[in-house]
């Protein structure tokens, strides 16, 4: 089976010729064994015969010649029907295989030239069958890949282009001289170029946190520090008729398994988010422990997120057109990263909300 010509044959042939083979040597074993044991039996079988008393001296001759000219026949005419029906089900069972194969290679090569939604049929050959449900799980999350990738181009060229827009409408009149040079305008100039650089900095971490690039280092931390570190630190950001920011925790916070700079960044990015929208009332952190799980949540009396738009929350670039419009700032890639370094480090994230009444972002952290 190893040599050059059997090489080059179709797995249908191979199918074909390997039962076959299994087919000529069961017949051949029957064929020699019964041609030795079987005329054996029937002379014990006269003998036997005999000792009973039948007579069978002058016709024992003749009767073996005719058992073995009726083996003869039997034999031949066996073989002939076993092989037929034996070849005939080989080649069948062999072309079954390979047109659910033929049809595996079409479906790839329809996939392979952009296709995606292209999926394997079922087989009724389990193997196959396992093998084309791996194949359609694969094809799924591809398509899914290349969706995601197809709308983080689309929502990228759109994100970039209005500071663009704005930074080239300046030079542009600055070059023509329809404006005098003045600090506001370089002072323009500077936040646009900095919201192109924030973005370009998220784009860069959202890659990584979605690719499962980012570091985690995941230690047993006690996060009673952290948070009060955040609100001294945010708190002086905040103007005198602005909201309040207060922090409300047990006694005594049982320690985390945690990355603290990653859990760093998600409290800083949904406690921003909170200032942001929220004008007036207050905005806590709260912390308890549930179960085998450490809760912090920021809550906030800001303008709240419509019931409809809450399922979109962490899609990267997402804005509700009413309550999250673009002039109040970010990038709209904050609450996708911070999503996914919760969920890298074992926790999930929840978020409740009511338009105009406020919002509620809470994750956790497995107890160390």
């Amino acid at each position: 089976m190893n040599s050059p010509w059997v090489r080059s044959w179709s797995l249908g042939s191979r199918l074909f010729f390997s039962h076959l083979v299994v087919m000529i040597v069961g017949v051949l074993s029957l064929v020699i064994i019964s041609r030795i044991s079987s005329p054996r039996f029937f002379i014990l079988h006269l003998e036997r015969l005999e000792n009973e008393g039948l007579d069978l001296i002058d016709v024992r001759a003749d009767l073996v010649q005719g058992f073995e000219n009726a083996w003869r026949r039997s034999t031949l005419l066996s073989v002939l029907v076993g092989a037929t029906a034996a070849g005939g089900l080989s080649y069948w069972v062999s072309i079954r295989i390979v047109q659910r194969l033929t049809e595996m290679e079409q479906i790839t090569q329809k996939f392979a030239a952009g296709e995606l939604n292209a999926r394997l049929p079922k087989s009724n050959i389990p193997e196959i069958n396992r093998l084309g449900a791996s194949f359609n799980s694969m094809a799924a999350s591809l398509e899914g890949v290349e969706a995601r990738r197809r709308e983080l181009i689309g929502d990228m060229t759109h994100e970039l282009r209005t500071p663009l827009t704005v930074v080239r409408g300046y030079l542009e009149e600055l070059a023509d001289g329809e404006i005098e040079p003045s600090p506001e305008i370089y002072q323009q100039l500077a936040k646009e170029t900095k919201r192109l650089e924030r973005l370009v900095n998220d784009l860069q971490e959202l890659s990584k946190a979605e690719a499962g690039y980012l570091p985690i280092n995941i230690q047993s931390v006690n996060l009673r520090p952290l948070l009060e570190s955040i609100v001294n630190r945010l708190a002086d950001q905040l103007l005198e008729d602005g909201p309040v920011l207060q922090l409300e925790f047990p006694p005594q916070i049982p320690p985390v398994l945690t990355d603290i700079d990653r859990t760093e960044q998600v409290l800083v990015n949904l406690v921003g988010n909170a200032m942001r929208y929220t004008v007036s009332g207050s905005i806590t952190i709260r912390v308890w422990t549930q179960a085998d799980k450490l809760w912090i949540a920021v809550i906030d009396t800001g303008i709240g997120i419509a019931g409809e738009d809450l399922p979109h929350v962490f899609e990267r670039f997402w804005r509700s057109d009413k309550s999250r419009a673009r002039h109040y700032g970010g990038t709209g890639i904050g609450l996708t990263i911070s999503r996914r370094l919760v969920e890298l480090q074992g926790g999930q994230i929840e978020v409740e909300s009511e338009l105009g009444k406020g919002s509620i972002f809470r994750f956790s952290l497995p107890l160390a």
